[in-house]
């Protein structure tokens, strides 16, 4: 019989976590499926969690929640032979767009867990910490620190604010980077280092980023005015940002990046301040979907 251990943020999109889990158990039992629910009750709590149930090494980790969750699990199963699998309940739920999983549907994501084979794929590492999305370090860091300062709205809407916020301050930063050794210094209004295509709910910054041919792609934006910048955000949902002139990108194995004052987060999470190194480990981690 196999088994799979079912982690939940119960915080995750207002309480979707709890119950995108409900909606998935009664799938694995239907398919003959050994299946334990469990959940930390804070971040710390939750990846020490993981660890402990990678260690019994189940037949798949499964992460409900967002993308901070899903990171949890990155950081346990990354050099296992355990796969994790996925059911999104978060506001971005990057990681889940890369398989094409049901965002909204927590019995269909089940199901691809259930029958879904199973995918090597390649994670960012900084340092001892892993990532499968992307790094942001630049407006979109910035606005991701004032948001995170902010008590008032939640979810989506506190972001939207503080975007608004930046832009009306926002000057072009200097970059310092060393592409697989390769060193350049320059202004951008922001530097992402994706391993997967995309950020913030589908922003595909690193549009054309493949999960599974051990590169990091490296996209610049140069310098705009601050209104060619409103006018360019839109075009990400698409990937039709690779077309503007002060586009940019780079395919390399290992980046170091640096600029004064900007803090690096990658899959929703808080990295820390720059500079930072960034290597791609190809075959990282498994996911079942």
């Amino acid at each position: 019989m196999p088994r799979a251990v079912i982690l939940t943020n119960p915080a995750s999109g207002k309480g979707r976590g709890v119950r995108r889990r409900d909606e998935a158990l009664p799938q694995f039992r239907a398919a003959g499926w050994e299946v334990e629910a469990h959940h930390g009750l804070d971040a710390d709590a939750s990846l020490a969690l993981a660890h402990e149930v990678v260690a019994t090494r189940p037949d798949v980790l499964v992460m409900c929640g967002g993308d901070g969750m899903v990171n949890l699990g990155l950081q346990a199963a990354a050099g296992t032979d355990v796969p994790i699998g996925v059911l999104p309940a978060g506001t971005g739920n990057d990681f889940a767009r890369c398989f094409g999983l049901p965002l909204r549907d927590g019995a269909a994501a089940a199901r691809r867990i259930v029958h879904g084979r199973e995918r090597t794929v390649d994670l960012a590492r900084i340092g001892e910490r892993w990532y499968g999305g992307v790094l942001a370090a630049g407006f979109d860091a910035v606005v991701n620190e004032r948001a995170n300062k902010m008590t008032w709205p939640r979810g989506q809407a506190r972001y939207n604010l503080a975007t608004l916020a930046e832009l009306r301050v926002f000057e072009p930063l200097r970059y310092t980077l060393v592409l697989d050794g390769a060193e350049r210094e320059l202004d951008a209004m922001l530097v992402a280092i994706g391993n997967g295509p995309s950020f913030g709910g589908g922003l595909r910054i690193a549009h054309g980023a493949e999960l599974d041919d051990g590169l990091l792609d490296v996209v610049l934006i140069k310098p705009v005015s601050r209104l060619e910048l409103v006018r360019t955000f839109p075009k990400l949902y698409h990937g039709s940002h690779v077309n503007h002139p002060q586009y940019e990108r780079h395919r390399v194995r290992k980046v170091t990046i640096a600029s004064p004052g900007i803090v690096g987060y990658a899959d929703g999470e808080r990295f820390g301040p720059l500079p930072l190194s960034v290597e791609c480990v190809a075959g990282a981690v498994r996911v079942r979907a």
